[in-house]
């Protein structure tokens, strides 16, 4: 049976941290553009306060706009605390919830005000929520490779977080995040066999956040892949990265870069690599 990569396009990641908000209209007509691709997920916005995120402000406004062409799309917005959480719950046009919790504790601070503890019987609670309202759930492993606060990192105790997540509330998947680009190939292969060991059933995806001047040989897609993951996020042109995570952010994993690469490596994808041209000229008329 041929092996399929499962794609989720980031919009959200890449519009969030641009410096000034998109207006409502111009989001929507670039994200009409987006649907047309044929990706599995898209990280459509997230409802979180508009004084930390203020590009995000209008996410429900986007989906109720975008309802009419949802068609077969999957939206995926983020909630990190529990007015969130309610406000995903109970929106007609989400389909999945991604939920952060940092394998770092200062950034599981600086992000959602919330202890590492605190977040995970948090997480516990808005997964019987959101099971009760028929949404899947996605946690992303922030921080996943590694911190730029100087706390110590060692790949097991990032594993016994996959672990203790997957055990807790059994997600749709469990994104590894490279939250400030540290990750290597090797990096890479060595944290998904520790979490393949402690977990094996757990759907492992890569969340990349990638330095400017990324290119494909830096095997870190590779490296994924020949680890047994399937899922991977990206961003058209790379744009994104986390504004509450340090002061210059990283980019995202080109979803072109990503395309080149299951092209050459004969990957089925199930999207249309015109429309995700056509999706591509959009976001240069959007974001240059």
């Amino acid at each position: 049976m041929e092996e399929r990569l499962i794609w989720v396009e980031c919009p959200r990641d890449a519009m969030q941290g641009y410096p000034q908000p998109f207006a409502t209209d111009a989001k929507v007509e670039y994200l009409r553009h987006v649907l047309e691709v044929g990706y599995d997920v898209i990280d459509i916005g997230s409802f979180v306060s508009p004084k930390a995120i203020p590009q995000m402000a209008d996410t429900e406004a986007v989906l109720e706009a975008l309802a009419p062409q949802k068609g077969r799309n999957r939206f995926l917005v983020i909630a990190a605390n529990h007015h969130g959480v309610r406000a995903a719950a109970a929106n007609p046009h989400v389909d999945v919830v991604g939920y952060p919790f940092s394998a770092s504790d200062t950034f599981q601070q600086r992000n959602t005000r919330r202890s590492q503890a605190q977040a995970m019987e948090e997480l516990v609670e808005h997964a019987a929520l959101l099971r009760d309202s028929g949404k899947s759930l996605v946690v992303y492993i922030s921080m996943a490779f590694g911190n730029p606060y100087g706390e110590p990192y060692h790949v097991e105790a990032v594993a016994d977080w996959v672990h203790q997540v997957h055990k807790a509330v059994s997600p749709e998947a469990i994104s590894l995040s490279d939250t400030v680009a540290m990750a290597t190939p090797v990096h890479i292969t060595s944290l998904v066999e520790a979490c393949r060991s402690k977990c094996p059933d757990a759907q492992l995806g890569l969340h990349l956040h990638v330095p400017s001047g990324y290119s494909l040989r830096s095997g870190l897609v590779q490296a994924g892949w020949a680890s047994g993951v399937r899922r991977f996020d990206s961003a058209l042109l790379g744009f994104g990265g986390c504004p509450m995570a340090q002061d210059e952010m990283c980019g995202n994993l080109p979803s072109e870069s990503l395309l080149t690469f299951a092209l050459s490596w004969r990957i089925s994808t199930g999207v249309n690599p015109l429309a995700l041209e056509a999706a591509h000229n959009a976001a240069r008329r959007l974001f240059l």
